[in-house]
């Protein structure tokens, strides 16, 4: 399979608790231009302790934080050992202040990089008839 693009980090997490804040870089500033206007965020990041080998090559897991839950598949789970560890959450803007964008509700470790921000969209991003198992039911929410 060809080998494509090179994702730059344009930030990262340097707060992690209730109020996470993401500093992105000087060069990428702009970039958070009229973000305020948005409720929502969803951001996506690099599971920075989960970068090696052993869990790269995970593709089977019991979700951890779904008590109950059965034996899957990586890519059918939210797990952080993946081949590719990146992190999605959608996260509550509270402010942004220059370079500095604080959110609640942020799942990612201080520390770890950012690769991306995008605004969340209800239109968009949430459908009200997709389908789980049963197993999703019962665990941690956002």
């Amino acid at each position: 399979m060809k080998e494509y693009g090179k994702v730059k980090f344009l930030g990262k997490v340097t707060q992690s608790d209730e109020m996470s804040q993401i500093e992105i870089s000087p060069e990428y500033c702009e970039g958070a231009y009229r973000l305020e206007e948005f409720s929502h965020l969803i951001v996506l990041y690099w599971f920075h302790q989960r970068d090696n080998d052993v869990d790269r090559s995970t593709l089977r897991v019991v979700p951890r934080r779904h008590e109950g839950a059965p034996e899957v598949g990586v890519f059918a789970s939210r797990s952080p050992s993946r081949p590719n560890p990146i992190g999605f959450c959608i996260a509550e803007l509270v402010k942004v202040e220059g370079c500095k964008i604080f959110v609640r509700s942020l799942d990612a470790l201080e520390g770890s990089p950012v690769i991306d921000i995008k605004p969340y969209i209800p239109r968009a991003d949430a459908f009200r008839e997709a389908r789980t198992p049963d197993w999703t039911l019962f665990g941690p929410s956002g």
